[in-house]
């Protein structure tokens, strides 16, 4: 190959993509999770995130304003639902379990978890602007 050139046909994947590049942390959020976002010129577009967690890390109960969906680029990862009882937030249902390639919905205000099995790169298309509620 001539130098200067790039072989076109080498294998691009998250850890060689510039997409997964520039994450930050953001304050008050669980410890190991990192974000690089958009946010929509649009009223009435979405918001749209790149994340990754580390392996082991947890996000507690919680709700947000909008409709998600979470695609799981690479990882595993569990989200348990919740109903409120009169003594706090009782387990609605088993754990969702995510892999690799799996997208999972949740519909505004819905109480759920997170935890992060593996480290995981998630797609995560949030409608509107992205809003985290604490319901523990």
């Amino acid at each position: 190959m001539p130098r200067g050139e790039t072989d076109d046909s080498a294998e691009v994947t998250s850890s060689t993509s510039a997409v997964w590049a520039n994450h930050v942390a953001v304050p008050d959020t669980p410890d190991g999770f990192t974000v690089r976002t958009t946010y929509p010129a649009n009223p009435q577009g979405v918001e749209v995130m790149l994340e990754q967690w580390e392996a082991g890390s947890e996000e507690p109960p919680h709700s947000h304003p909008g409709d998600d969906m979470t695609i799981v680029v690479e990882g595993s990862m569990a989200v348990q639902f919740y109903t409120r009882g009169p003594g706090g937030l009782i387990p609605d249902g088993d754990k969702l379990i995510l892999n690799k390639g799996d997208a999972g919905y949740i519909r505004a205000g819905r109480i759920h978890d997170a935890s992060y099995i593996e480290d995981c790169k998630l797609v995560y298309v949030h409608d509107k602007a992205f809003g985290f509620t604490a319901e523990g």
